[in-house]
């Protein structure tokens, strides 16, 4: 299995990061695992991981989010340093994860938050900015969108060079058929995640959405230690990780009417082929 996305910088795995990494390996049944930054310092923890580890990967880059910081003032550097840290590590695969997102969040660093056109316009800039990173330093790309499609659309639009093909993917993408034309036109993958086995409507929406998914597009993530699958989410057994990426495998596989195994087979060689990993033949 491949983890395309879990953030094993955060915080919540400091203590027990080892542990779970070595699990994943010995009997998870993993080969790889990428660990984006949304921000500079979480960034570098990325690399870090990735430099001590097999199999572990880093992406680095500053989430929609953390623009505030370059939105304010605060560190018009953001950019330069990111690029700087490209240069650290061959273990770098990604810039990531990056995007827009109109969401406002209630938990947050930043005083006086808040999402307007401004900020958004802010974060086109440096979505776009880190985009040209990822081309000129030859690396894939995690996107990132919430409740800003349009957005989005308008800035890849805007932004699109065919090196993208086959080197994007729209990570825990949401079920919406504007998405997923726009994902088979220009070969990005699709991230799946464990909130498509909730009973939210947006779930139900997925779980629809995901027959839909060419193949040769799907990847799978945990998001971890984020977005716990069911049954544990019911039963608390938080922190998400990714040894959980089997349960999220099995219910997809269910979804679309696939063998476990063999959607296991084919979204490992589509992270590997996503991130630029090994040599592929068709599945």
């Amino acid at each position: 299995m491949f983890d395309t996305h879990a953030h094993l910088n955060f915080k919540r795995f400091k203590k027990d990061v080892d542990t779970i990494i070595a699990h994943m390996f010995a009997e998870g049944g993993f080969v790889g695992v990428v660990i984006p930054g949304t921000d500079l310092q979480s960034s570098k923890r990325a690399v870090e991981l990735a430099e001590k580890y097999d199999g572990v990967y880093a992406a680095v880059g500053v989430h929609p989010h953390h623009n505030y910081d370059f939105f304010t003032g605060t560190s018009r550097k953001l950019i330069d340093d990111i690029e700087e840290l490209l240069s650290s590590s061959k273990k770098i695969v990604a810039i990531g994860e990056i995007g827009l997102d109109r969401h406002t969040y209630e938990d947050t660093k930043y005083e006086n938050y808040h999402v307007d056109e401004a900020f958004i316009q802010s974060q086109r800039e440096i979505f776009i900015m880190q985009l040209e990173l990822a081309k000129k330093h030859k690396l894939s790309v995690i996107v990132h969108n919430r409740e800003a499609i349009r957005d989005l659309m308008d800035a890849l639009t805007e932004a699109w060079d065919p090196y993208f093909e086959g080197r994007m993917v729209f990570h825990c993408c949401e079920p919406k058929q504007e998405l997923l034309d726009f994902a088979i036109k220009h070969n990005i993958f699709i991230g799946i995640d464990g909130d498509i086995t909730y009973t939210t409507e947006e779930a139900l929406q997925k779980r629809e959405f995901i027959k839909k998914v060419p193949r040769e597009l799907l990847v799978l993530e945990t998001d971890s230690p984020f977005l716990l699958p069911e049954p544990l989410r019911s039963e608390k057994k938080y922190p998400n990780t990714p040894l959980n990426l089997h349960l999220i495998a099995e219910y997809v596989a269910k979804c679309r009417g696939e063998s476990t195994e063999e959607l296991i087979k084919r979204t490992t060689a589509n992270a590997q082929r996503l991130f630029q990993l090994a040599e592929h033949t068709t599945l």
